[in-house]
């Protein structure tokens, strides 16, 4: 039996999504607990992998059993064998085709910043602070530049393995919820770093330091030196994947929880 999971973590303490041999996955954590649920050992397929430090709400993976288990013992049983940080919150009966990365047609993430002269204390690892005022309307003005099929490699980073940096934005806007500032970006696949990048470019047009045609001048330059640091991790989140209807994957709310849909 092939079973898809819906996964939410908050990624603070582990060093990113994939199992690695001498530190704390995501990954790790979630085959821990699902070994001991189907008796035997289990690996995840999962739909993106997230680095150090980053937050999912959305990840789908997908995983193999010969255990004769109710749905209900891959999210209520799961729950509680997994850390307080970790979650599913759904587990569905899919086809043997159905692959959690190669079945996915588009992926979702937000960046959310705390816009505040001072730094707040709940959510604290789960929000990027930001102390100096951002222009989301410039940073909303800019956003236009990169949607589409365009060539990354401006906002890739330098060590990525992808083959080609060309990937498709379907959307891409930023919105205000009081001294919240959410980047929401949907494309095809992203590339390392690139959720990140484009959020560090961004966030120096909110500060005026750079107009929003200079988007469109990073892409045409096709380097990634010309462009902004790299975003912290702590604000970036894996909201939601789309997988084609006959998939019958379920959606869920996409999260952080005080954000609207």
């Amino acid at each position: 039996m092939r079973v898809a999971l819906g996964i939410e973590y908050n990624g603070a303490r582990y060093s990113g999504w994939q199992r690695q041999s001498h530190v704390n996955s995501v990954q790790q954590e979630v085959e821990t607990a699902l070994s001991q649920i189907c008796n035997h050992a289990v690996e995840v397929v999962c739909a993106g992998r997230t680095d150090a430090g980053v937050h999912g709400t959305g990840q789908v993976v997908h995983f193999d059993t010969h255990a004769a288990r109710e749905m209900v013992a891959f999210t209520m049983g799961m729950n509680t064998l997994l850390p307080k940080d970790i979650a599913v919150r759904f587990a569905q009966p899919v086809s043997d085709d159905f692959h959690a990365r190669f079945s996915a047609t588009a992926r979702r993430y937000r960046y959310v910043i705390y816009n505040y002269t001072y730094r707040g204390a709940i959510m604290g690892e789960g929000l990027t602070h930001f102390h100096h005022p951002l222009d989301e309307h410039k940073m909303q003005e800019a956003c236009q530049y990169l949607i589409g099929e365009h060539d990354f490699t401006s906002f890739r980073a330098l060590h990525c393995q992808a083959n080609t940096a060309h990937r498709t934005i379907h959307h891409l806007s930023v919105v205000r919820q009081g001294n919240y500032v959410i980047i929401d970006i949907k494309a095809n696949a992203f590339l390392h770093h690139m959720v990140r990048n484009i959020s560090g470019c961004l966030m120096d047009i909110g500060l005026h330091k750079q107009q929003p045609i200079w988007l469109k001048e990073l892409l045409d330059l096709k380097e990634r030196a010309k462009a902004s640091a790299t975003a912290k991790a702590a604000g970036l989140y894996l909201v939601d994947v789309d997988y084609p209807a006959h998939c019958q994957i379920p959606k869920t709310p996409l999260g952080p929880i005080f954000l609207a849909d």
